[in-house]
């Protein structure tokens, strides 16, 4: 990245996290993906068993490897080969597990935090169940406000996500959201977390890359 290009993500990224911690977020900016990771090792001790949102970005930048190295129990639905039943089962342990970790699809510069989804466990664990959540962004998800938000969840987001899984969705086939009705649609909830919820510690950890869809 470029010195003005840096500047310009920077400055976006400063005013993000400024808003976030009056909204009673914890929210830290770190230079790389090695950094967040280095932030998150140090939180997590590996006697926390840690719920793994479907994300992307976590995976991009390498944790879930770390906390598995450490010991960690870890409740993750994306493995492979599980049946639809174990599936479900992680998602709903994950409700109950001592941190949260995950990402977002959109954080605001008014520091609000936005996501999507499809069966709803990581929304829930956003707000309520797992005794602390940690978030993890990089700097493309910064967007103005709310209906900007909005727009780039359905008009990249899902798209890419829908294409990820394979669904037979019209964004998975043309690229855009066409408000569908498909059985297999993945936007069927939406969360936006305008302040930190009551009874659960959240930290957001801003990065300064371009990271997940």
């Amino acid at each position: 990245m470029d010195e003005i290009r840096r500047w310009f993500f920077e400055v976006r990224a400063d005013e993000t996290i400024k808003n976030l911690i009056k909204h009673e977020f914890e929210a830290i900016k770190v230079s790389d993906r090695l950094s967040a990771v280095d932030e998150i090792i140090k939180r997590i001790p590996p006697t926390k068993t840690v719920g793994v949102g479907g994300s992307v970005t976590l995976r991009e930048i390498g944790i879930i490897d770390k906390l598995q190295e450490q010991g960690n129990v870890i409740y993750d639905h994306w493995k492979q080969r599980l049946s639809e039943e174990d599936s479900l089962r992680i998602r709903k342990m994950q409700q109950s597990s001592d941190v949260f970790l995950t990402s977002a699809n959109a954080v605001t510069l008014n520091g609000e935090i936005v996501s999507i989804d499809g069966f709803g466990n990581r929304i829930s664990s956003m707000m309520f169940g797992p005794k602390e959540v940690m978030i993890v962004a990089g700097y493309n998800k910064i967007v103005q406000d709310i209906p900007e938000a909005m727009n780039r969840i359905k008009t990249l987001a899902a798209p890419m996500s829908a294409k990820r899984f394979g669904a037979d969705t019209p964004c998975a086939r043309f690229g855009k959201c066409m408000d569908c009705d498909s059985p297999q649609r993945i936007c069927r909830g939406t969360l936006i977390m305008e302040r930190r919820p009551f009874a659960t510690p959240t930290l957001v950890v801003i990065v300064m890359e371009d990271l997940g869809y």
